[in-house]
Order: C-alpha cells, then sequence, then structure tokens
C-alpha cells in the first residue's frame, strides 16, 4: 500500500476511468469511439462483422469486453451489428451507391477488381448479421449485388447511381 506523503493517509488507486474516457454504456462507448470514425456504413457494416468469430457466432473486442465485460460488450455488437444493417437496408440506393463508393476509394485496389473479386468469393454474403431475416438477406445480397456488378462493369467510372442533388 503507498502512503500519501503530505497527510500520511494510504493511498489507493482509484478504481474508475477518467472521466470523459468511457461512456456510461457500452452501445454509447463503441459509436463515440469506434463506429464514428467510419465514414460509411458499409465500412461500419463490414467493421461489425468483422468483430463475429466465423466459428462461434460470438462477438469479440477486447477493448470493449475490458470496459463493460464480455457479455455486455458483446450483446452491444450483436446490437450494433444489427443496427447497421438495417440502417444499410433502408439507404435509397442511390445513397448506398455512394456509401459504397466511399468505402471502396479508400482501398489500395481499384473499385472495379475489388468489386469483382468480392462478386466471385460472395465475401459479401457474410456480412448479415445472425438476426436478419431471409428477406433482409435476399434484399441485401441483391443490391449490393447489382452495385458490385455494375461497378466492375464500368472501370473508374465512379458510382453507379450518382445523386441527383449533386452537380454534374
Amino acid at each position: 500500500m503507498a502512503y500519501n506523503g503530505a497527510f500520511g493517509e494510504a493511498a489507493t488507486m482509484p478504481r474508475f476511468k477518467p472521466k470523459g474516457m468511457l461512456e456510461r454504456d457500452p452501445l454509447a462507448d463503441l459509436w463515440k469511439h469506434t463506429l464514428s470514425r467510419i465514414p460509411s456504413v458499409y465500412g461500419r457494416l463490414v467493421y461489425l462483422a468483422s468483430l463475429r468469430d466465423p466459428n462461434s457466432g460470438l462477438y469479440r473486442h477486447h477493448g470493449l469486453s475490458l470496459a463493460f465485460g464480455r457479455e455486455e460488450s458483446a450483446q452491444a455488437l450483436r446490437d450494433s451489428h444489427y443496427r447497421t444493417f438495417k440502417e444499410w437496408l433502408n439507404l435509397p440506393l442511390a445513397a448506398k451507391s455512394s456509401d459504397l463508393a466511399e468505402c471502396l476509394e479508400g482501398l489500395e485496389e481499384g473499385s472495379a477488381a475489388v468489386a469483382a473479386t468480392w462478386l466471385r468469393s460472395g465475401h459479401f454474403r457474410q456480412l448479415a448479421p445472425d438476426q436478419a431475416t431471409r428477406a433482409q438477406r435476399a434484399q441485401f445480397e441483391h443490391e449490393l449485388g447489382i452495385l458490385l456488378d455494375l461497378i466492375k462493369s464500368v472501370p473508374g467510372a465512379g458510382p453507379p447511381f450518382p445523386d441527383s442533388a449533386q452537380p454534374a
């Protein structure tokens, strides 16, 4: 035990996180410190899906688990994955196109090559959360397949459905 020299009292280490470091719940903390920094909905979806163990279906995030416990953090990740998936499904097709293009811009390979690889591998089918219904999965796979096919077909053309609100 350490002693506080000024008062001769036993000093103990604080058992709390400094104010402003963590949010009160894992969902808010996950959004504030991680998800809000990923600019595209599709990018957030990919990130959250990557935290799900393909063998067990369990979500794991070391930092979140340390701060909030394994069960609470896993539930926050599961909920965030499903919310993000539904957010993507509810976007208009033009917004999905722009969002996907934004995500692809950050990759080293060209958009057409990435789209062709994703279509061939079908990896995007693994992005749906376990809670997704069959209809939600079908919508996701169908629309993403269309967007990827268009991107693959027109190398360097940008998003296949440009936002009509932006100047030409």
